[in-house]
């Protein structure tokens, strides 16, 4: 067992992007299925934790990481200053990107059109948005401030659980009432 466990130690230190995507391909499934418990569904709906599942891990992870390689070549050090200069800019140029690609990418999965992925973003990203500025900055502040680099996908990945029960809310949350506002009086 020893041994099991300190290969998947040297994987994980030799691969971080792939401990970040095992991250998310636990936590965003996992978020999906919380959500759905919270929201009180009688059964799970198994394509939409499908659907987190591949979005977390093969978009999120990916590009948290890419942008956090970014993050730490731009801010080498581990201060308060460049901790806080990482969030604000990331909460202006990742923040955004992401939550757009997440209404719109979810959408496509789900199987709807272009038009409608477009509409989702439209009616979703500022409401989501306006949550996001208040969570991430301190999220990310903690994580520049006291995580090594290394663990940081990881340290987000946990932070993320709470954000994706958010997103999946919102997304559950507005498809209902879109819904209601296609059905006839």
């Amino acid at each position: 067992m020893n041994s099991f466990v300190g290969k998947l130690s040297t994987i994980s230190r030799k691969y971080p992007l792939l401990r970040g995507m095992a991250s998310y391909a636990v936590i965003w499934p996992a978020s999906s299925l919380c959500q759905q418990t919270i929201s009180g569904k009688e059964h799970y709906d198994y394509m939409q934790v499908l659907r987190y599942g591949l979005f977390g891990t093969l978009f999120v992870a990916p590009t948290l990481h890419t942008w956090m390689k970014l993050a730490a070549e731009m801010w080498p050090s581990m201060t308060v200053k460049s901790a806080l200069a990482k969030a604000v800019v990331e909460q202006f140029s990742y923040g955004p990107a992401a939550c757009i690609c997440f209404f719109y990418g979810m959408s496509l999965l789900e199987g709807k059109s272009m038009k409608e992925a477009a509409f989702e973003v439209q009616t979703k990203f500022v409401p989501t948005y306006k949550y996001g500025v208040l969570i991430w900055p301190v999220a990310a502040t903690v994580n520049y401030t006291f995580v090594p680099e290394r663990n940081r996908v990881p340290f987000i990945s946990l932070c993320s659980f709470l954000w994706t029960n958010f997103l999946a809310f919102m997304k559950e949350l507005e498809a209902k009432r879109l819904l209601q506002l296609k059905t006839p009086l």
